[in-house]
């Protein structure tokens, strides 16, 4: 997989986000661009100007983890960028015993995990891959999101419910914030994983259909779901404040089980309940009407 422009955008995004004065450099005169200059990268990371032009061009073949480091320190890279970094030079080309490729993300929830989830009762939670899909969710956490399960061209996506369905922008009441953290989870796993096809057809999708998912994505911003507290804005018990665990399953899948939980005596936890005894009444109703068409002459 040819990832080069991948690398050379990353990488000169990164150069362009950091001063002078940041990375303790003194500053003569004007500079005609924002940002460090190639030399001077190359300079903090102990390479030669030709050596990190060559990394700036897309080639990352070959190149040490010990020089990968010294990049990541000379551009401040976080800990998801670091790993995304690292995620690209592994799939420029051989990559060294230390760096193992890892599993393409399922798309089936293995029972005992769905059964997890479903005793949850009094929990929102779900199951998602790496691509953002909803593979599982109990019934309050269906509920929660009952918008994004009743458009059915989501197809249980988060990015697709958050960029291409209108609901959306009023249901996470700081939309930007969450759209951001979604652009950047799917270029963590397109760094991780450049060769999946569904996660290609996917950003397309995205890239054609929303001009803010194709602003944010030129960003180059990586993002990985971890712990959060979100706000939601429900149609039906209005706002709730909520933390979120994120916890990957160790099995390497690509899986991750989402927990919403309110604290307690919050408006919230009341909401939740309300939620849940929503969802149960819906849920009988539901099933009277599927036995009223099994038993329909």
């Amino acid at each position: 997989m040819d990832n080069r422009d991948a690398v050379s955008a990353f990488l000169r995004s990164r150069r362009g986000r950091i001063t002078p004065g940041q990375a303790g450099l003194p500053v003569y005169g004007q500079r005609r661009v924002p940002g460090l200059r190639r030399g001077e990268v190359a300079a903090l990371a102990g390479v030669s100007v030709e050596y990190y032009t060559r990394l700036e061009r897309g080639n990352l073949q070959g190149v040490s983890d010990s020089v990968l480091d010294a990049v990541a320190r000379a551009l401040r890279l976080d800990a998801t960028e670091r790993m995304y970094l690292y995620d690209l030079a592994r799939a420029a080309g051989p990559a060294p015993g230390a760096r193992v490729r890892r599993r393409p993300s399922r798309t089936t929830v293995r029972p005992s995990v769905a059964r997890i989830v479903a005793g949850m009762a009094g929990l929102p939670a779900f199951v998602m891959n790496n691509r953002l899909d909803t593979l599982a969710a109990n019934p309050l956490g269906r509920a929660l999101y009952s918008q994004m399960f009743a458009d059915a061209a989501c197809a249980g996506n988060v990015a697709r419910f958050a960029f291409l369905t209108p609901a959306a922008r009023r249901f996470y009441t700081d939309w930007e914030r969450m759209a951001r953290f979604a652009v950047g989870a799917l270029r963590v796993e397109a760094g991780r994983d450049p060769d999946d096809r569904e996660l290609s057809r996917l950003i397309g999708e995205l890239s054609t259909r929303s001009d803010d998912f194709r602003v944010m994505w030129g960003s180059q911003d990586v993002h990985v779901f971890r712990e959060s507290t979100k706000r939601l804005d429900h149609p039906l018990v209005g706002v709730l404040e909520l933390d979120q665990e994120t916890m990957s399953l160790p099995d390497e899948s690509g899986l991750s089980v989402l927990v919403y939980s309110a604290a307690p005596g919050t408006p919230a936890e009341n909401a939740l309940k309300l939620l849940a005894g929503w969802s149960a009444t819906t849920g009988q109703e539901q099933d009277a009407e599927s036995a009223g068409e099994l038993h329909r002459p």
